[in-house]
């Protein structure tokens, strides 16, 4: 039936008439409606991000190594750093074992070994760090040595175990990690409420994290290495590692709740799914990263935690110093952040207790 502004409406069953307009704001809250908006921004987010990260991989900058006779070593590194595009960050190694080791230790990502008695040399790569990098870094080679009509044959001194496709293994399992530290902390927020009322409830909250993180950790550990075979390495060292994504992650969450309410988490998945998965240097090593994603991704628990993983997998541990502390720094900052807004709440409601009513 008409209305009185001309739209149309109808009658409920208690005799009350009812517009469209009406209906739409029962239906469609203003707070739900600002939540859509913000969902929508997040899934342009993560199209723009994903794609953004991985459209077009190209080597840049690769931290490279060149051991040739002193007398062509120093014409051979600046011609490679001046590739187009410049793919490789050259420097001068000693020897071939010297190269090896650096490799080892994670300081470069491939390295060239000049045979001066023949036309073939040999690239050294360490498919533990992605089998990605190691393919642009033999496309790049290749086409160098015909420029010198030279050949190269490859060898791979850190080789990915045969069960773990392309590397990959220690990155799928560091986003299960990260998933569930963000899952448990908003299971908690959903329902008991997204900002702890007192200081003894966060810590309660923290607890229970630190609880599902280890048996996360270990899980995660058990399910990669001995359930599945697809990554080698120590299963303590990854169960440690597990455990501390997971807590600083869920940590996280809770801050960002603290800050936000319920919209914390999603400024959790902004940051670790839409910011840190494409960055993490899983599908695509560092290197093959444009700049934006090279230079978040080792900041971020995703990054931290998929260099860390492969290199309790594939380099005996080396080079895990600077992504424990990433992930520490953010479990710690995440874990003192959570308390101080539980502080601040629990000051607000004792000043909107004391104030008198009108």
């Amino acid at each position: 039936m008409a209305t009185a502004d001309g739209g149309t409406g109808s009658e409920d069953g208690g005799g009350t008439r009812t517009t469209f307009a009406g209906e739409l704001k029962d239906a469609v809250s203003a707070r739900a409606a600002l939540l859509i908006v913000g969902v929508l921004a997040l899934t342009v987010a993560f199209i723009a991000s994903y794609a953004g990260a991985f459209h077009s991989p190209k080597p840049r900058d690769v931290a490279f190594a060149v051991v040739a006779p002193p007398q062509e070593r120093g014409q051979l590194v600046a011609k490679l750093d001046r590739l187009r595009g410049s793919p490789l960050d050259a420097r001068p190694a000693g020897s071939r074992a010297e190269a090896v080791r650096q490799l080892k230790d994670r300081e470069i990502d491939g390295a060239l070994v000049v045979d001066p008695r023949g036309k073939q040399d040999e690239l050294l790569v360490a498919g533990g760090s992605g089998s990605a990098l190691s393919d642009a870094l033999q496309k790049v080679l290749t086409k160098a040595e015909q420029a010198q009509q030279r050949t190269i044959r490859t060898t791979d001194v850190a080789p990915a175990d045969p069960q773990d496709a392309r590397g990959l293994s220690s990155f799928y399992l560091v986003v299960g990690w990260c998933v569930g530290g963000y899952l448990c902390a908003a299971i908690l927020a959903i329902s008991y409420g997204a900002r702890p009322t007192n200081g003894r409830r966060a810590v309660i909250r923290l607890g229970t994290l630190l609880v599902y993180s280890v048996l996360a950790g270990l899980a995660g550990a058990l399910v990669i290495g001995p359930a599945l075979g697809a990554l080698p390495g120590s299963v303590v060292a990854l169960w440690g590692l597990g455990a501390l994504i997971v807590f600083a992650v869920g940590a996280t969450t809770f801050a960002f709740q603290g800050i936000a309410g319920i919209l914390g988490i999603g400024l959790t998945i902004l940051v670790v799914v839409i910011g840190g998965n494409p960055s993490a240097g899983g599908a695509y090593p560092y290197p093959l990263l444009p700049p934006f994603w090279h230079a978040i991704g080792p900041a971020l628990p995703p990054g931290a935690g998929t260099w860390a993983a492969r290199s309790i997998a594939y380099f005996d541990g080396r080079a895990m110093t600077g992504p424990l502390l990433v992930l520490a720094a953010w479990a710690v900052l995440a874990a003192a952040l959570t308390l101080v807004f539980a502080a601040l709440s629990l000051g607000r409601g004792a000043v909107e207790r004391s104030e008198p009513r009108q």
